[in-house]
């Protein structure tokens, strides 16, 4: 019986960590790899070691005791101090489906992918590089032929403008951009201080129903002239930096895509189109002129030019995108306080109203339900401007269960919220910090023939795709070399 259980044992040495199991337990999971262990002839597929009657497969020893053990009972558990890539680079080695990961690590194993995708979007974008030629022999012939010169300096130049942090060129184009920035809004404020603007009377010459012409003294506002200089240079400036990337950048199409483009494109037109239009004295000139100065607000706009250069502002987005489900959450149970609340208070004041007012709303300030809903708005976010509360003690009842709603809706998405923050706000520190690579260093994925598939010369894989045999030369070799 003893001898039985001990053919019936198989040992695994993963990274040099021994594992012992049963037959069984491996063939629990048909069509992974660790089930053709269990097989006929396993010894020949796979790398084994007949003196130490073991099993060998270089591959991360923490992991596989995590593989192994759902195998034993069943159920997929993530290790906490495993980067998530890891983990899923040997579960599709050992051919386990990702989707058997249990419900309580899932949220675990997938916070890796949603880091790797924020981690794209604070990557600065670059312009693609040119394909490495699929066959070295015409690499050697084309060596002594210089690159283009727009090959050479679009990459550059788009990097000029857009990555502050490519060059100390590029933060001399950054300051200068965050300068102009500052003034434009700058100037934008005092637009709208008196001290700023005169008012003029405007003689007009209008015409009559006769036929005849008269004049009409119009009184106007008009800005100092050298803040429409000021702006002017700034836009200069917008327009310039604007069309060198929209030249040199590398992919016109996400070019147009980009909501920060639209911004710099719909905040640089209407002071072109004010200035073609002021010289004009038609009436649709006029009233085009009178729409395009009240549109100036989207001049405002170009405070998001910052988040190219300050990375927290980027953060802030990221945080706004990937908390919507949050945000959305705490819209609806404010909705539903204010609802409830405003009804409350509504009836609640009607308590001890003075029997002759018929309508019962001569001492409150509630006299219906959807002036109460201000009423809730204020009160559930603690704001309490002051403008409306209740003359009852009823209605001071549900005033105070009304505060403490709010706090307690509010305080509830509040921390995932904060979390997603603080998660991007790492990342895009990381990423910061993190040094370029020229050259990453990729190794090749296991191949037939390996010892991850089996000992050299070994017959096909349980898969049953045919091993390659060994290579002995270099695939392609340079005769000019």
């Amino acid at each position: 019986m003893g001898w039985q259980a001990e053919r019936d044992k198989v040992v695994i040495n993963v990274g040099g960590v021994r594992h012992e199991t049963y037959r069984s337990t491996l063939q629990t999971l048909p069509g992974t790899r660790l089930a053709g262990l269990a097989e006929p002839g396993a010894a020949a597929r796979f790398d084994y070691d007949p003196s130490a009657g073991e099993f060998f497969f270089d591959r991360h020893p923490a992991v596989f005791a995590y593989v192994l053990n759902y195998y034993r009972t069943g159920k997929l558990h993530c290790p906490a101090d495993v980067c998530g890539p890891l983990f899923e680079e040997e579960l599709a080695f050992w051919g386990i489906d990702e989707t058997d990961v249990e419900a309580c690590c899932w949220m675990n194993y997938r916070q890796h992918r949603d880091a790797e995708e924020a981690l794209d979007s604070f990557e600065s974008p670059e312009a693609p590089r040119p394909p490495e030629p699929a066959e070295p022999k015409r690499l050697c012939l084309e060596e002594g032929r210089p690159a283009s010169w727009w090959r050479r300096w679009r990459p550059k130049l788009w990097a000029l403008f857009e990555d502050p942090y490519s060059s100390r060129m590029a933060r001399y184009v950054a300051f200068a951009s965050l300068f102009f920035i500052l003034i434009s809004i700058t100037t934008f404020c005092l637009e709208t201080h008196e001290a700023f603007n005169r008012v003029i009377n405007k003689t007009e010459t209008v015409a009559t129903g006769n036929g005849t012409t008269g004049t009409q003294v119009a009184v106007e506002v008009e800005t100092e002239p050298f803040l429409t200089y000021v702006e002017g240079t700034c836009v200069v400036w917008f327009t310039f930096e604007f069309l060198m990337r929209v030249s040199f950048c590398p992919d016109k199409r996400d070019f147009v895509k980009s909501s920060l483009n639209i911004i710099d494109f719909v905040a640089i037109l209407p002071f072109y189109l004010e200035v073609g239009l002021r010289g004009l004295s038609s009436k649709a000139a006029k009233d085009v002129l009178g729409f395009l100065r009240v549109v100036r607000f989207v001049r405002i706009l170009r405070i998001f030019k910052l988040t190219r250069h300050f990375v927290g502002l980027r953060v802030l987005g990221h945080t706004l995108r990937a908390s919507t489900n949050e945000f959305l959450l705490l819209v609806i149970f404010l909705a539903l306080g204010v609802l409830i609340f405003a009804t409350m208070i509504y009836y609640a004041e009607r308590i001890g109203a003075d029997p002759d007012d018929v309508t019962g709303s001569r001492h409150t300030y509630f006299k219906n339900i959807p002036i109460g809903f201000w009423w809730a708005v204020v009160t559930m976010t603690t704001l309490g401007y002051g403008d409306m509360y209740p003359m009852t003690w009823s209605g001071m009842l549900v005033g105070a269960l009304c505060a403490l709603a709010g706090v307690l809706t509010i305080a509830m998405p509040v921390p995932v919220i904060v979390n997603n923050f603080g998660m991007y706000y790492s990342l895009a520190m990381a990423k910061q910090k993190l040094p370029k690579k020229k050259n990453k260093h990729i190794p090749r994925p296991p191949q037939p023939g390996s010892p991850g598939y089996g000992p050299p010369g070994a017959p096909p894989n349980p898969n049953g795709s045919p091993r390659a045999p060994r290579r002995t030369s270099p695939p392609h070799a340079c005769p000019l070399a």
